[in-house]
């Protein structure tokens, strides 16, 4: 894999990877502060990990080929 794709491939994934822990936390923190860490983590992966794969890199795809198609449209 070229440096170029890697690096838009790691910029996908951050830009959906961010919103997702912070709302997870926004929502959850309080609840699972009195977990301990090793739960909380597993916890966090198993939920948000499957969201990113199957939701929200393919919802981000998406909305790049959405607005890739109107760009190439002018």
């Amino acid at each position: 894999m070229k440096t170029k794709v890697k690096l838009i491939t790691s910029l996908k994934i951050w830009v959906v990877i961010y919103p997702s822990i912070t709302l997870f936390l926004y929502l959850f923190g309080k609840p699972l502060s009195v977990m301990p860490l090793y739960e909380r983590t597993l916890l966090l992966t198993i939920v948000l990990v499957p969201w990113i794969v199957f939701v929200g890199l393919p919802f981000l795809g998406l909305i790049i080929r959405s607005f890739s198609s109107k760009i190439d449209e002018k």
